[in-house]
């Protein structure tokens, strides 16, 4: 073969007939999980933060007691310290997948894994929330019902304790079911499809 026929061989190849192994299509549809989770934590950061702030304001409301102030700001400073502490953890992670590779197996699977460790500690987020709501709830108790008074004073009348211990046990039930539903609509979904194609890289 001279060179023209090299050089008609070489005009003649086109590109568009290569065709890419399986293996690295499937790394590459894993991409659009990874980017709904990114996505998702992106706007995580912007509500939860404009929740804080907003709840900062919560004293601004008409008729809030003044002899609140100091305990709900106290409250409030513990709250968005807690807040701070998982939304750097969380952010942490967002940065670590917008740095991530998708190219080998092995990294698809690390990144799954630090998916699933991730979303633990969102439930755990959840979680430690909760006694902030409790304590909220008991605050209002506090200063809007009449038995508030006698609930701290030790003179409550058991229907009302009842009535309170209850609604702190659904109180907590309903944080963790509604962090473990959170977690599964936002992040889980999108986990289980990597999942899937991590279970069809492993068959082949």
């Amino acid at each position: 073969m001279d060179f023209n026929e090299l050089q008609s061989a070489w005009n003649n190849d086109n590109p568009k007939n290569v065709v890419l192994p399986e293996t690295m299509e499937q790394l590459k549809a894993a991409n659009t999980p990874l980017d709904k989770i990114k996505k998702n934590l992106r706007n995580e950061f912007y509500y939860q933060g404009i929740s804080i702030v907003i709840l900062g304001f919560v004293p601004l409301i008409k008729g809030f007691p003044e002899s609140a102030l100091v305990p709900f700001y106290l409250l409030f400073a513990i709250f968005t310290a807690v807040c701070i502490y998982y939304l750097v953890k969380l952010f942490i992670f967002y940065r670590r997948l917008g740095n991530t590779a998708l190219n080998t197996k092995d990294s698809l699977y690390e990144t799954y894994v630090d998916i699933r460790i991730n979303m633990e500690l969102y439930k755990t987020f959840g979680f430690a929330l909760t006694p902030f709501v409790i304590l909220f709830l008991l605050g209002v108790l506090f200063y809007k019902l009449p038995a508030g008074a006698a609930f701290f004073s030790g003179n409550i009348d058991n229907s009302v304790l009842v009535t309170l211990v209850c609604s702190v046990v659904f109180s907590i039930l309903f944080m963790g079911l509604a962090g473990e539903w959170w977690v599964h609509y936002f992040y889980g979904k999108y986990a289980r499809e990597i999942r899937k194609i991590l279970d069809t890289l492993k068959e082949e």
